[in-house]
């Protein structure tokens, strides 16, 4: 690839700029990535149960937890090679790669084929923490924490219009989503080589020897505080990667919805979470700290999966479906966000990257466990979602919430005891 501008070039010598070309290229990198990930959502599960594949819970809740695993495994992988050959090259090539995940599902004729597909879009979805590098590189310290919410907004609009776009395109055809996606990925490829300049200010240092990230996860465990909220979080994430899994199934069961409906439930979701963060959760801080607001979070997830399985058409119908939603994404909306507040104020101030990238490898495993427990949980002898493997599936939910509350509670003591200590 052509050489382009270095990182000083990019911020300018004032430091004050900030809405550059490349940041923007970044950032729609980070959306069309979440919304990839959110049209497949509301449609794979549709797409594997149909007659092509006939897929059963257990091998949709495998297809579902490749993806994250590959992203586990892979994301540092595609971080170290991005400070050795830069930014750019390995974004480039990624993108590419998703859009070949995207194909794979697109023209899939048999199982095997879609889960080269999940594999080749988790592996190339490792690309988020060279994003992230890349934001780091080309802002301010001053314009760090802005370059960092507005990558996090990013998430939350991805979310908001993927499920709601992988439902609408899918009255046109199930696999039709896919191919968008496998588009978007193309445009954004094209983006990145011709307008994005490269980050990375090269040096011949030795380099840093990094590493594996499950030792660091097992590691951070030995800090008591960081390693609580490590503990809480991936509790957390995991039984919300079941609910995401099983959500859809449970509502084709219930409900008899389409790929099209669960999809503007998903945008529900995500618009009540971007507008609880936007504009809810800085006040509730201000007001009641981080560890309440951690707590409340814990239990208002734990009741929503305790609640879901008695929804039916004939027992709360659309109306407590989404209330119950509701009720998880404003909950989660706490929880999440205190987490990680509280995780960065309990890590070194020189091991912020570190620190936080090591709780989100825990959530990316997590992510990959929730589907893989649910995928169990949901699948009856013959293969089939049923009232109790519903209940079951989102009751374990409840339950690991439960776990992640009473460890909130825990933390909450050991912070109030040093306190008065």
């Amino acid at each position: 690839m052509n050489p382009e501008p270095t990182a000083e070039k990019i911020v300018g010598s004032d430091g004050e700029k900030f809405f550059t070309k490349p940041l923007i290229i970044i950032y729609i990198t980070v959306f069309i990535d979440l919304v990839g990930f959110g049209i497949v959502i509301p449609a794979l599960p549709f797409y594997a149960e149909s007659a092509a594949f006939r897929a059963n819970p257990f091998e949709i809740g495998l297809l579902t937890a490749s993806y994250s695993l590959m992203q586990f495994v892979f994301s540092p992988i595609l971080g170290s090679w991005s400070d050795k050959i830069g930014r750019r090259p390995v974004l480039f090539f990624s993108i590419l790669g998703s859009a070949v995940g995207y194909l794979f599902l697109g023209f899939a004729f048999s199982m095997w084929m879609l889960f080269v597909g999940r594999i080749i879009a988790g592996i190339t979805g490792g690309n988020i923490s060279t994003a992230q590098a890349y934001i780091a590189d080309v802002t301010t310290r001053e314009n760090r924490a802005k370059g960092m919410g507005l990558f996090g907004a990013m998430f939350g609009l991805g979310f908001i219009f993927g499920p709601a776009i992988g439902g609408i395109l899918s009255r046109y055809g199930i696999e039709v989503p896919f191919f968008f996606a496998a588009v978007l990925c193309l445009i954004n490829a094209v983006l990145v080589y011709f307008i994005l300049p490269e980050s990375v200010k090269f040096s011949y240092d030795a380099p840093k020897i990094r590493k594996n990230r499950l030792v660091e996860i097992i590691e951070s465990l030995r800090q008591k505080q960081f390693g609580t909220l490590t503990a809480i979080y991936f509790f957390l994430v995991t039984s919300f990667s079941i609910m995401t899994y099983a959500f859809v199934l449970y509502t084709i069961y219930r409900f008899a919805y389409t790929a099209e409906q669960n999809g503007y439930i998903f945008a529900f979701i995500g618009i009540l979470a971007v507008i609880f963060q936007g504009s809810l959760f800085e006040k509730l801080v201000k007001r009641f700290g981080e560890n309440p607001l951690m707590i409340i979070g814990c239990l208002m997830m734990t009741a929503s999966f305790f609640a879901i399985p008695f929804i039916s058409p004939n027992f709360g119908g659309l109306i407590g479906l989404l209330m119950a939603t509701a009720l998880l994404a404003i909950g989660n909306s706490m929880a999440s966000p205190a987490i990680t507040s509280l995780a960065s104020k309990v890590s070194d101030e020189t091991e912020q990257g570190k620190t936080l990238g090591v709780l989100q490898s825990g959530a990316s495993l997590a992510r990959a466990t929730g589907p893989f427990i649910g995928g169990i949980l949901l699948n009856n002898t013959l293969n089939r979602v049923d009232d109790s493997t519903i209940q079951r599936t989102f009751w374990t939910a409840a339950a690991i919430m439960i776990i992640a509350f009473l460890i909130a509670l825990y933390f909450a003591k050991i912070e109030r005891n040093k306190i008065f200590t």
